[in-house]
């Protein structure tokens, strides 16, 4: 591209400026452009070639040796720009030699003249090339370089993250999983007593022992669902991670619902059938809200505490309410540190774009979430 932009410039300074006084001057100018356009593919011999003609256009005494001396400039300056070692030294040493041939007559007596016509013609061209070859050179190293950098910061941030997932796998399987198994055995083990006992027992024990049995087992196989996707989350199937199946939701919720009725809460619970078409990405956000929110209630609320719980989708968002009625009472201020159940609702909210404001209400706590829906997935199907 450089070489034919700088060789319409000196076919503009040849036509206009300097034409040619004759046939010969012509075809030596001719001949001059036709080798600063081949040196876009072949620019050493062109250099070699514009040298001779240099030298053979000074002999015949043509009137364009100053154009041929710029277009071999010109071919210099792109062969240093695209090479360097001995073929450009060559080049660049035919070029002045071809310079210096020009002016014999004058040596020694113009020496000076002529060592500076040559630095002119060969050296400016060379230098210029070369420092434009460098800077470029320069600039891809350092482009290259950051890459690399950005690649090796990237591969090790990927290794801290899994060093840091299985130090969480590890200690939630040889830690937490421990406690519940145990936990579960030794609800087992009361249950077997309970039924072997020749006592009769209220009913009511026995219904709470196989309720934390099976709480114990969900939590079980969920923990180790969760291992699994901390210890190899690339190699996991569809149905080893906890997010809610497509259509699922409402029995999802109906599901916490019970669970927390069988620990004693009252629960007056509203769905919107709609939320059967919530992705599954939303769709699990609003089952963590409504168990938390739950468990919350049961857990403050004490006992005779009624909750209500409504999720409903409208303008194109969707909208979950938890509020309970403390049973009548306001809520005592916790008397230690709370946990991080509100602390995580309200980070799965943030990154889904939403609102959660949650607080104490005239009787009892209120917990308002507010989630942008996918429209088009809200839409009734006609």
């Amino acid at each position: 591209m450089r070489i034919l932009v700088l060789a319409g410039v000196m076919i503009g300074y040849v036509l206009l400026l300097q034409r040619p006084s004759g046939t010969r001057d012509w075809a030596l100018a001719a001949a001059g452009l036709a080798l600063c356009l081949a040196a876009g593919k072949w620019v050493f011999g062109a250099l070699l070639a514009q040298s001779v003609l240099l030298v053979a256009a000074h002999a015949l005494g043509a009137s364009t040796v100053a154009s041929l001396k710029v277009l071999a400039a010109v071919t210099l300056f792109e062969l240093a720009v695209q090479q360097s070692g001995r073929r450009l030294a060559a080049a660049a040493t035919a070029l002045a030699l071809a310079v210096a041939a020009n002016r014999l007559e004058d040596l020694p007596g113009e020496l000076l003249p002529v060592l500076y016509k040559m630095g002119i013609v060969a050296g400016l061209p060379l230098l210029l090339g070369a420092y434009v070859r460098v800077t470029r050179d320069a600039a891809v190293h350092a482009r290259r370089h950051a890459q690399q950098q950005e690649l090796r910061a990237e591969q090790q941030l990927l290794a801290a993250r899994e060093a840091e997932r299985t130090t969480i796998a590890r200690e939630l399987h040889d830690l937490v999983a421990h406690h519940v198994s145990s936990m579960m055995l030794r609800v087992g083990v009361a249950r077997h007593v309970t039924a072997a006992t020749s006592t009769p027992t209220d009913p009511r024990i026995s219904e709470v022992l196989d309720d934390l049995h099976t709480s114990a087992g969900a939590a079980l196989s969920d923990l180790r669902r969760l291992v699994a996707v901390l210890r190899a989350p690339d190699r996991t199937g569809p149905g080893t991670g906890s997010l809610v199946e497509p259509g699922a939701l409402p029995v999802a919720l109906e599901a916490v619902v019970e669970h927390s009725r069988r620990t004693g809460l009252t629960v007056t619970a509203s769905v919107d059938p709609r939320l059967a078409r919530l992705d599954a990405v939303r769709g699990l956000a609003v089952l963590r809200l409504a168990q938390e929110g739950l468990a919350n209630a049961a857990k403050h609320g004490g006992p005779g505490a009624h909750a209500e719980l409504a999720v409903r989708v409208a303008d194109d968002a969707v909208h979950v309410t938890i509020h309970d009625d403390g049973a009548g009472r306001a809520r005592p201020p916790a008397s230690g540190p709370s946990g991080h159940g509100l602390i995580g609702m309200r980070e799965r909210v943030d990154l889904l774009g939403g609102r959660l404001d949650a607080g104490p209400a005239a009787q009892g706590w209120r917990l308002t979430a507010e989630l942008p829906s996918l429209a088009s997935d809200m839409e009734p199907h006609l």
